[in-house]
């Protein structure tokens, strides 16, 4: 079995400083509303796991893939982000697999597992 056939969803990382973090939050919220994605959780928001810097997340089934990401390319407001499969590995989903939009943040990646992220970051 290959990671895609584990394939479970995405998620999308939005990163921000005190200067724009009004606007992540604004984009995240845009997300949820307009694609259904699961909000992020007060303890996976800012700094958190292999995220040096301060974001917010959206978790989003793998059937809204292709709405969200062409979405987000005309819509993310000079913010960079991070759109990572959530399969079997987290290491492969976070580096690999990943798809960047702006500038790519250097993720503290000894803090992932070869294997599934943990089932409260996984979609309903």
């Amino acid at each position: 079995m290959s990671l895609a056939d584990s394939l479970r969803g995405y998620h999308v990382h939005i990163y921000y400083h005190d200067v724009t973090e009004a606007n992540a939050k604004d984009l995240h919220d845009q997300l949820v509303a307009r694609f259904g994605g699961q909000p992020s959780r007060p303890q996976f928001t800012g700094i958190a796991g292999p995220h040096p810097i301060p974001q917010v997340q959206v978790i989003f089934r793998k059937d809204a893939f292709t709405d969200v990401v062409p979405w987000l390319m005309f819509n993310r407001q000079g913010l960079d982000i991070l759109v990572h499969p959530l399969t079997d590995d987290e290491v492969e989903d976070h580096t690999t697999h990943a798809v960047w939009l702006g500038t790519p943040v250097d993720l503290l990646t000894d803090r992932l597992r070869h294997a599934p992220t943990i089932p409260e970051l996984q979609p309903n």
